[in-house]
């Protein structure tokens, strides 16, 4: 089964990293995120995947491009040219890496690399969250729901702690950042096929409003309440949050 990888965003919220690269490629620990996240899937079998691109795609085909090099010893014979790659671990994984438009939307991104999906079922989630969310559990919910779509929800933390007051202006109770009762939609996704026919290529398809609204409208879409950790990369603060952990060895997601 693919799992397609949204990469095609400009990421203005993390100006500081992307005025010079694409969101999914500000590293952590010394690789990109997008590393990060293809090394979720992989660890349960999941190792061919699409990448939509868009803005700086460039940046993340020569990434991929040039990826034994970049992760092996080699020796170079100058006078012939010839290289010889030394014997190292290099991730078994099948990549496909396409244009889809500097301004298209998520739907739209989908849409255009549909040629390439090439069985009745796929997984999409996007270029910058992380999680320790266990896919063989989301898949078995999501074939159990029996819907052309499946989302992974997650109840997130306030930034902001809570009170109460009572009418006297007296504290009742002080909690600091709760966890909301809400969930959002944190990516991670299963689809059907069936979905494709609800996208078109056209640049203004956002996946998030009438694709999925049509989905939940018509009984389609399901949830799988995440219950562990995840972390979205939407700003600098997050990308050092998320650095922090990695270096602290609490990287929940590795």
């Amino acid at each position: 089964m693919q799992t397609i990888i949204m990469c095609g965003g400009k990421g203005t919220r993390l100006r500081e990293e992307t005025a010079i690269k694409p969101k999914p490629m500000v590293e952590i620990g010394g690789r990109p995120v997008l590393w990060h996240i293809m090394s979720i899937y992989s660890r349960f079998g999941f190792r061919d995947f699409v990448l939509p691109l868009g803005y700086k795609g460039d940046v993340i085909k020569q990434y991929f491009h040039d990826y034994r090099s970049r992760n092996a010893d080699f020796t170079v014979e100058l006078k012939t040219g010839n290289i010889t790659v030394h014997p190292t671990f290099i991730e078994d994984w099948r990549v496909t890496l396409c244009d889809t438009g500097q301004e298209t939307l998520k739907g739209g991104r989908l849409k255009r690399v549909a040629r390439y999906i090439e069985g009745d079922r796929f997984m999409v989630t996007y270029g910058d969250g992380v999680a320790d969310i266990d896919i063989d559990r989301l898949l078995e919910f999501h074939k159990k729901a029996g819907t052309i779509g499946t989302f992974t929800g997650v109840r997130m933390p306030s930034r902001f702690g809570t009170v109460r007051t009572g009418e006297d202006g007296k504290i009742i109770s002080w909690e600091e950042k709760p966890v909301l009762n809400e969930y959002i939609n944190c990516g991670f996704f299963v689809f059907e096929r069936a979905f494709l026919d609800y996208l078109s290529e056209d640049e203004g398809c956002d996946l998030e409003k009438e694709p999925l609204q049509q989905l939940a409208a018509e009984g389609q879409l399901s949830m799988y309440p995440h219950p562990g950790e995840w972390q979205c990369m939407d700003t600098l603060r997050d990308a050092i949050h998320l650095n922090k952990l990695w270096d602290s060895g609490r990287a929940f997601w590795a």
